[in-house]
């Protein structure tokens, strides 16, 4: 356990690229959303707003799921620490931060519902497809989706080490040959349809629990092939 929060400190120790910049990139998405919808409402604009600028700091897990493991792990090697407690350590940091961004998405949610959507009518962190849900529903959505992320940045890190440049384009050329397949087997069926309407039915809940299972897979991914990896 000690290795493990030693872990977590060290990947700490860049704290502007682990925590600055995601609460920049929010701030910076909310300002520029707030400011287009006053212009909107200014030039009589009417109907609810909407703005998607509330996903970039998710999409930046992506990014800090590579840098998490590139930046890090040679380090961490050098220190004599074990591949499953740098795991362990780096999982387990980046989980807690993903819960307390999801908890503060829900609760600027209830600040904008509570100031009509600031002012304006705008729905920046409650999306009604969202916040229709409960708390849990809501914090967990959120949770997964970040946790998501971080795990297919992470996961591609690791076979970039373990097998360099030519594993990654396998697994791409793999993962787009896989989807061509599905594709081609879904027209051939004529199934679009009804994975549209089952598509158009899914809840944040169930989009959770898809998530959890996909995040689930590219962690056990990851640490199998973290294990064999060289830095």
């Amino acid at each position: 356990m000690n290795r493990i929060i030693k872990v977590a400190r060290m990947q700490l120790i860049n704290k502007a690229t682990f925590i600055g910049i995601p609460l920049l990139i929010l701030a910076s998405a909310f300002l520029v959303t707030l400011a287009i919808w006053w212009l909107v409402r200014r030039n009589g604009g009417d109907g609810v707003l909407y703005g998607g600028g509330a996903q970039a700091p998710m999409w930046y897990f992506l990014a800090l799921g590579i840098q998490a493991l590139t930046m890090t792990f040679p380090f961490s090697l050098g220190m004599s620490i074990s591949r499953r407690s740098f795991y362990l350590g780096t999982v387990g940091l980046f989980s807690a931060c993903a819960l307390v961004l999801s908890v503060f998405y829900y609760l600027m949610g209830l600040v904008e519902t509570a100031t009509g959507g600031w002012g304006v009518d705008g729905r920046f962190f409650a999306l009604q497809w969202i916040a229709d849900n409960n708390w849990f529903v809501q914090i967990m959505f959120y949770f997964v989706l970040m946790i998501l992320l971080f795990m297919m940045g992470f996961f591609s890190a690791t076979i970039y080490l373990r097998w360099k440049t030519m594993g990654v384009l396998v697994l791409v050329v793999g993962l787009a040959l896989i989807l061509l397949a599905a594709a081609t087997a879904i027209t051939l069926s004529g199934n679009w349809v009804p994975i549209g309407r089952w598509m158009a039915s899914l809840t944040a809940g169930s989009v959770t629990l898809l998530g959890t299972v996909l995040a689930l897979a590219l962690g056990s991914g990851s640490y199998a092939t973290l294990r064999k990896a060289m830095a």
